[in-house]
């Protein structure tokens, strides 16, 4: 075993390389600080503190100290301040866990636009903007804030992306956490992700992306919008895709009016099923992206939802009023093959 720093012991008996997320990877009942090399009755903990009391002042050090091709489970307990920097989670370092205290302690930020430029004069682009991105597989978080600090965009400004948290790793849950942005806050790229009591801030498409994912559970959709924006854009491509969002007993809530979803791509997929959506929410309720073409090929729907900005009348055509069948693939973890790898 290579050597990691400082660990706690857990509970079970042994580590062994398991494909799943559970409750225990999402906390740490007790740390005690050891300069002992890391052995097969040990969690690895690293902790991350700015006074320099634990392993690492900085996020992505800690990151750094999990050796490439990990196979266990290793969880960074974040204390309680704000850490001003860019973090990756590279795809060769799976099993990673980030855990704070509550989320309005802990906050990892960062101030990065599509637009702002290297020293090479090249753009940042959306991609690069993100705060913190996790590119491993069964990544998960507590208690965390991620935030991009930069402002929302003037009208006719461009390149003001700014991404608080990409996930492009596939299985990965994110559990009461704060993703806080403006435009293009959660850049929810590829994989099978879990969203479960988080809330969610921005104002143009604050959730976009490929992946396939689930938010449950009491999570808060919040914009900031000025005037006008979205929630959701699915860039599903193909009928064949099995991407999309589903958004189930949320609230959304905020300033602005918005758009349910725009169809980012032709066969944008996007569901809300008993959530509370408030008189924000623009009576057409979606957007074709400019397209009319995506009109026949998207999959836009809500069910069961209430609240002032759940009214149908006034939606457009080709939105879809599901019926209980026809929203039931979309309102459990089944919808992204939870059975196989969430065990909560």
């Amino acid at each position: 075993m290579a050597l990691l720093g400082h660990v706690t012991v857990s509970q079970r008996s042994t580590i062994q390389h398991q494909d799943f997320i559970s409750w225990d990877d999402l906390s740490v009942e007790k740390y005690t600080r050891t300069m002992d090399a890391v052995d097969g009755d040990a969690t690895r903990v690293i902790l991350v503190s700015k006074d320099g009391t634990g392993d690492s002042r900085t996020v992505q050090g800690a990151v750094d100290m999990i050796p490439d091709g990990n196979k266990e489970r290793v969880k960074i307990l974040i204390n309680p301040g704000v850490y001003r920097e860019k973090v990756i989670v590279p795809k060769t370092k799976p099993f990673v866990s980030f855990i704070g205290n509550q989320s309005s302690e802990t906050v990892i930020s960062f101030h990065l636009r599509a637009s702002d430029r290297y020293s090479n004069g090249q753009n940042v682009g959306t991609f690069d903007s993100a705060t913190v991105a996790v590119e491993s597989d069964y990544f998960c978080a507590n208690g965390i804030t991620f935030e991009n600090t930069a402002p929302a965009a003037q009208p006719g400004e461009e390149g003001m992306q700014a991404v608080a948290l990409r996930l492009t790793g596939d299985k990965a849950m994110i559990y009461r956490c704060r993703i806080l942005g403006s435009q293009d806050t959660l850049f929810d790229h590829y994989g099978r992700h879990y969203f479960y009591e988080c809330y969610i801030q921005g104002s143009i498409d604050f959730i976009f992306g490929s992946a396939r994912s689930l938010y449950q559970q009491a999570c808060t959709l919040h914009a900031v919008a000025e005037s006008y924006g979205a929630v959701a854009a699915s860039q599903r491509n193909s009928p064949m895709d099995n991407s999309g969002f589903s958004f189930l007993e949320c609230r959304l809530n905020g300033t602005g009016l918005l758009y349910l979803g725009r169809a980012w791509g032709r066969y944008a997929r996007v569901v809300y099923s008993y959530c509370q959506l408030e008189g924000i929410i623009l009576p057409e309720g979606w957007n074709d992206w400019g397209d009319p073409s995506r009109k026949s090929t998207v999959y836009f729907g809500q069910f069961n939802c209430k609240g002032d900005g759940a009214n149908l009348q006034g939606r457009v055509s080709w939105a879809r009023s599901l019926t209980y069948l026809e929203a039931k693939p979309f309102m459990d973890r089944g919808y992204i093959d939870g059975e196989l790898w969430l065990r909560l």
